[in-house]
């Protein structure tokens, strides 16, 4: 099936010609038909499977020109590389229409976002905390948004989005279309769609955990932090194949570890992004990725989901994470637009656990492969590595009691006294130094007193 058989408008097929794509993938062609006709759509599919214009091109074609200001699409993702993401996609399918589109988030002055807004737009993207200020503050007014669009539902739920999810449901119109997409179907995932639709389609493109087809998996086991850092660098130096790697490690004083062993090695050719880094910081660095600056980029899972970039040959788990489903999205960064890609990882004692639960969810075993020979295996722990002692507290320990002391000084004169009521012949005496009494009264001859 290709494009041209979806009854698309001229402009989207137009657009879609100059972007060289021609046929549609599983969960884009499974989704086409029930959000054109208007009905809620709940779309489970990996990450890499093209959900972006899965729910962009129907939302674009249901999509009519109107005067007023206020937006009539609504896209919440999780993180701010998703924004920036989704709003190019909107942008690169909208050349020959005439929707204004804005990108919010935060991390940044909420101020010209505020201003975007006011100035008049169709589709509004943004994450989850941002969305909410802006609604509550009276500048994002929704009662004309016909379309809602929630990607990432699992992630959202991860990022401990369900209180700003919530909010936005406060101020939704009764009359929308929904279009909720996630990688995994969990009990928590459904319940947070039920809060805004009881009434959808479930579309599934591949079963929850399913490894992608055209990814080749392999592990070594590698005994700690040091002894990875030298296979990677070792992997990096002799594998010719490996032109764009994204390395995934579980912390981000793990990713700042790894980037001070390699750096002095690899130079301006290495790349680290997580949450602590700054907003522009992040962008520059994905920017850079992306056209071929840098070779490697060290990443947490924050960008597991928001970074699209193409060609990603290599992805490496350097610590698989704890969650089997998250191993899916990591690896789903490579072999996207049908081409091959490889997932890489290395597995500790500790990552023997996690090992056990992916090749469970994905229903077969990673190839593990021998290490290099000339790896150098080392004996030394980071810090990092160190497990931390925990002193128990001791319920049985009385706390000695210090009984309080006096005040730190004696209070001054003044402040000692006392309020005392004084009679006015006191007053009399202190001032006279003699008692003092009111005379007799007097009258005149009328016997009237005296004035």
């Amino acid at each position: 099936m290709k494009f041209t058989d979806f009854n698309l408008s001229r402009p989207l097929l137009n657009a879609l010609e100059e972007l060289g794509i021609t046929e549609p993938t599983t969960i884009q062609e499974k989704v086409f038909k029930p959000i054109s006709a208007g009905r809620d759509v709940v779309g489970i599919a990996q990450t890499g499977t093209g959900k972006t214009f899965a729910y962009l091109l129907p939302t674009l074609k249901l999509w009519k020109f109107t005067k007023s200001p206020n937006p009539q699409i609504l896209v919440v993702v999780p993180t701010r590389e998703l924004v920036a993401q989704v709003v190019e996609a909107a942008e690169s399918l909208t050349p020959y229409m005439n929707v204004e589109i804005a990108g919010v988030h935060g991390g940044t002055n909420i101020r010209p976002q505020r201003a975007r807004i006011n100035a008049g737009v169709d589709m509004v993207v943004g994450t989850p905390g941002r969305l909410a200020d802006l609604m509550k503050d009276g500048a994002l007014k929704t009662k004309q948004l016909k379309r809602v669009i929630i990607d990432e539902v699992d992630e959202m739920l991860n990022l401990g989005f369900r209180t700003q999810l919530r909010d936005i449901i406060e101020f939704m119109p009764d009359k929308r279309q929904h279009m909720m997409f996630s990688a995994t179907m969990t009990s928590d995932v459904e319940l947070v769609i039920r809060e805004f639709t009881n009434y959808y389609e479930k579309i599934e493109a591949a079963p929850s955990g399913a490894p992608l087809e055209n990814i080749e998996q392999y592990g070594y086991q590698v005994p700690n932090f040091n002894s990875k850092a030298n296979l990677l660098e070792l992997l990096l130096k002799t594998n010719t194949d490996m032109q764009k790697v994204l390395v995934f490690a579980k912390t981000k004083k793990m990713a700042d570890a790894l980037f001070e062993r390699l750096e002095p090695v690899f130079e301006d050719k290495l790349g680290i992004i997580h949450s602590s880094k700054s907003q522009n910081n992040r962008f520059e660095t994905v920017d850079k990725f992306g056209n071929g600056t840098i070779t490697c980029l060290i990443a947490t899972d924050i960008i597991a989901r928001g970074l699209d970039v193409a060609s990603v040959t290599h992805v490496v788990n350097f610590d698989l994470p704890e969650v089997a489903e998250q191993y899916i999205h990591r690896i789903g960064r490579t072999g996207r637009a049908e081409e091959k890609g490889i997932g890489i990882a290395f597995i500790s004692e500790d990552d023997k656990a996690y090992q056990t639960q992916l090749e469970s969810l994905m229903g077969k075993e990673l190839e593990i492969l021998d290490l290099p020979k000339d790896l150098v295996l080392s004996d030394e722990l980071i810090p990092l590595e160190i497990p931390v002692e925990h002193i128990p507290f001791d319920n049985n320990k009385v706390k000695q009691f210090v009984p309080s002391g006096p005040a730190f000084h004696e209070k001054k004169a003044k402040n000692q006294k006392v309020n005392k009521r004084v009679s006015r012949s006191e007053k009399m005496m202190k001032k006279y130094g003699k008692p003092q009494k009111r005379g007799a009264k007097t009258t005149n001859k009328k016997g009237k007193k005296k004035r």
